[in-house]
């Protein structure tokens, strides 16, 4: 299993373009997968500096309803109009930050190769997605409109690629808005076990200082993290500081990822 980081909001190779969003680039033995498109198309240009044919691709995962993760999806399929698109059918509603939109392009809906998904759903014996996740967190400037209303964004429109293989699975989240704690209780609970790998933004990040109920939040996490054999990539949504005191805790179990950063999982999967 092969990950390679097309875009995220930091760089790792200097070359390639980042931008706020997340696209990730997945081959396992039965498939090329693209995991969410960047804010714009930007990590087109990225795949072809890094060898990646995208026309190659064979399915292509959206993680949640927001344009930092559906942005370039549009632009993808100009290259690639066969590949099958799995997204959650309340993602296609309007999402909000306060009173600004942040939703997807509504273009998007008219693609052929589109398919939404109500829930947690089977692909295959090889690929699960995982939705629907139970939370507690609450965040009142994330916003949908939901039959003509404005209501808090409960993120049901989320959903988590699970890879599954005979040795171990991947689990592969774009901001864990549902808590990337709630996302493991739920996996578990699905599959009875705990992940080899875990690939996800934290959703940390903050303007400005944390509290010390904030710190103390974000350590906690790290403390339950750290008592999984999992290891952890992270990035995008949960910001430097928050990575700095989670990494304190974790230490080699939790790993950053950067724009043009090569993830390989052979070792484990």
């Amino acid at each position: 299993m092969k990950v390679i980081t097309l875009i995220e909001d930091t760089p790792e190779e200097m070359e390639c373009d980042f931008e706020h969003g997340l696209a990730l680039y997945i081959e396992i033995q039965q498939y090329k997968l693209l995991f969410d498109t960047g804010a714009t198309g930007r990590f087109v240009g990225n795949a072809a500096k890094l060898g990646i044919d995208l026309n190659e691709i064979d399915k292509v995962i959206i993680s949640h309803g927001h344009y930092d993760h559906a942005g370039g999806l549009l632009k993808f399929c100009e290259i690639n109009n066969h590949a099958q698109i799995y997204m959650q059918k309340n993602a296609t509603e309007e999402c909000y930050y306060k009173d600004t939109y942040i939703g997807i392009d509504n273009r998007i809906l008219n693609l052929p190769q589109l398919k939404l998904v109500d829930g947690s759903y089977k692909i295959d014996d090889n690929l699960y997605l995982l939705s629907n996740v139970p939370t507690e967190k609450r965040n009142i400037k994330f916003l949908r409109k939901v039959d003509g209303k404005i209501t808090e964004d409960d993120f049901s429109h989320e959903q988590s690629l699970v890879i599954c293989t005979k040795k171990g699975n991947a689990l592969i989240s774009g901001c864990a808005h549902c808590g990337i704690i709630n996302i493991l209780e739920a996996y578990k609970k699905k599959f009875a076990n705990e992940p080899m790998v875990v690939i996800s933004g934290f959703h940390m990040f903050k303007n400005g200082g944390y509290t010390k109920e904030e710190i103390a939040n974000i350590e906690s996490i790290a403390k339950k993290l750290n008592k999984m054999y999992t290891i952890f990539y992270t990035g995008h949504c949960t910001g430097d500081k928050a990575y700095e005191i989670m990494h304190k805790i974790m230490k080699d179990k939790l790993k950053a990822i950067h724009t043009g950063k090569i993830v390989e999982i052979k070792e484990w999967l």
